[in-house]
């Protein structure tokens, strides 16, 4: 009986220090997404996507980190709603049959100071493919608006027609460079 309560004791004393990961959800309001394609074989375009949502899970333990970064397609904006119209259509994203373009983790590895390699599944058009991203902790901590946040700025590099986007390539770049910040408030 002792025995039995000793034991009990410490596995309850081992189940208390473990802690679990802090979840944010990711702010909109301070988050980017900025790309960046080749136009012609000159020049490159420049667009944003305006509306971001998703979840990161951070923890000291790379393990129980995570990240979900969905991107809005209908927010495309390239300052030219012509071009926004075209780019929503299924030329190119086909907005109204893939409305969301998805990156979601599956490892995190450091590589440096507040450096890392996130790999995942990124998801646009309907195809999803492995990609490994790098990922920089930008800060964390308790913020004057009495929260606590956390955020991270990435690079996703991709050819569009590994999505299925293989129109006009004399005319559009095939090669695409998304760029991500992202700030989460903890839940």
């Amino acid at each position: 009986m002792l025995r039995s309560l000793a034991l009990a004791s410490l596995l309850a004393c081992g189940a208390s220090a473990v802690q679990a990961a802090d979840t944010y959800a990711i702010d909109p309001v301070h988050a980017f997404a900025t790309f960046k394609v080749g136009h012609l074989g000159v020049s490159n375009s420049w667009g944003r996507f305006n509306k971001i949502d998703g979840t990161i899970t951070w923890d000291a333990d790379l393990a129980k980190s995570a990240i979900t970064v969905n991107v809005l397609i209908d927010s495309v904006d390239t300052d030219n709603d012509k071009r926004d119209q075209h780019l929503k259509s299924p030329d190119y994203f086909n907005a109204k049959q893939f409305p969301t373009a998805t990156f979601t983790s599956t490892s995190w590895k450091a590589a440096g100071d507040k450096a890392y390699e996130v790999t995942g599944n990124f998801t646009l058009c309907g195809v999803t493919k492995p990609l490994t991203v790098p990922v920089v902790l930008v800060g964390q901590g308790d913020t004057p608006m009495q929260d606590t946040r956390v955020g991270f700025d990435a690079v996703i590099a991709f050819k569009r027609s590994d999505f299925g986007m293989n129109q006009k390539l004399a005319f559009v770049g095939d090669d695409v460079t998304l760029y991500v910040s992202i700030e989460g408030i903890k839940k």
